[in-house]
This record gives C-alpha cells, structure tokens and sequence, in this order.
C-alpha cells in the first residue's frame, strides 16, 4: 500500500468515494489549507470527528468547483469522495493537521451476489419512500464506486452506522450489513409514519 502526506478535514460528516460534498470554508487555517490543495491540485482528508477524537478511516475529497469566493477569504465549494485511506499518524506542525495515511483496497464490486442487491434496493425503497413520501430515484455515481454507498448517502443513516460501512472493504459485506440494518429500522420507521399520519388526520398521535 501507498503511504501519503494528507491535509485533513475534521467534520462531523462520513464522505463516502464517489459522493458529493459542498462545504462553506470560513475559519483561516482551511481557507489556508483549500489554497494549498488547490496550488498543488492535491487532495485532502475528510474523517469524522468525534468526542474521543478522529476517526482512523477517512475519504479523500478533490475539490471540483470553487462554486463562490468572498473577499475575506471565505469560500464555498463542490467536492467528491475518492480514496478510502486509514490514518496511521497525525502531524499538528501547520494550522490544520496533516495525517500519513494509506489507502484501502477495496473488493470489486461486481462480486456482490445479484440475490442480496436486490434484496438491499428493495429495502431502500421503502425506506426512501417512508422518509421522503416518494420513490428514490438513486443518483448517478462515479463508475466504480459501489451500490451500498449511494443507499447509505441517500439515508438518514446515524454517522457511526455509516463510519461503520465506510471501513469496510467488501462491497458483499457493505450491502449485508445495510440489508440488516434496514430489516431492524424499517417497523420502527413504519410506526413513526403511522403516528404522524394519525396526528395530521386528528390532532393526536399516541
């Protein structure tokens, strides 16, 4: 595995590869760390930030647009997940830290049984649909990238939930460990639906 010298971006966010980021960069040590990655058309790290501290496993993010520049410095811009690295080592001799990291294989993911993706687009659906009232209409990804991120993105999944599935390396593992966290969350997303209807129709809900 590559080692590297990644600039990161603590967030209370879980970037997954191929998915889209817009960030509004107002505090100076990223405006400084934006301009640095941008000079050097280099990438930086986006890892959850916890209570305990940062995650180990991040994804890259290559900025895409610069979508508005303000003349104080702030900056809003687009960017899309690449790499999944693990954090070996932080530096904190800059303003913003630096980690050496090496980036994750990942299992292709035309080796994910047909069975269990259908199984997962399934699920998602009627999740999709309790939570937004409609069908989803799953959005084009970066080729390559896998299934089981977009259901994740898409999903108003808790952030350890898809921390968990970002360090996972199988594409099969990733769409088991949804299928099974869908399978436990969907009555509980039926029951919550239930009640809000019951609510709307009369004014109580129990």
């Amino acid at each position: 595995m590559s080692v590297n010298l990644l600039p990161l971006f603590p967030l209370d966010v879980v970037l997954f590869p191929g998915m889209p980021l817009p960030l509004h960069i107002f505090e100076p040590r990223y405006q400084q760390m934006i301009r640095h990655c941008r000079e050097q058309r280099q990438e930086f790290g986006v890892i959850l930030a916890r209570r305990e501290g940062i995650a180990r496993v991040g994804c890259t993010a290559e900025i895409v647009k610069t979508i508005k520049q303000y003349p104080d410095g702030r900056c809003d811009i687009l960017t899309i997940g690449q790499s999944r690295f693990r954090l070996l080592e932080v530096f904190e001799d800059l303003p913003y830290l630096q980690g050496r990291v090496d980036f994750l294989p990942d299992e292709d993911a035309s080796l994910a049984d047909s069975a269990a993706s259908a199984r997962l687009r399934e699920l998602f659906q009627q999740a999709h649909n309790l939570i937004h009232g409609q069908p989803a209409s799953l959005p084009e990804t970066t080729s390559g990238h896998s299934f089981s991120f977009t259901v994740a993105q898409e999903l108003s999944l808790k952030l350890d939930t898809k921390q968990e599935l970002l360090e996972l390396t199988s594409e099969a593992e990733r769409q088991q460990h949804l299928t099974e966290y869908l399978d436990s969350w969907l009555p509980q997303l039926q029951r919550v639906t239930r009640v809000k209807k019951r609510a709307r129709g009369n004014g109580r809900g129990r």
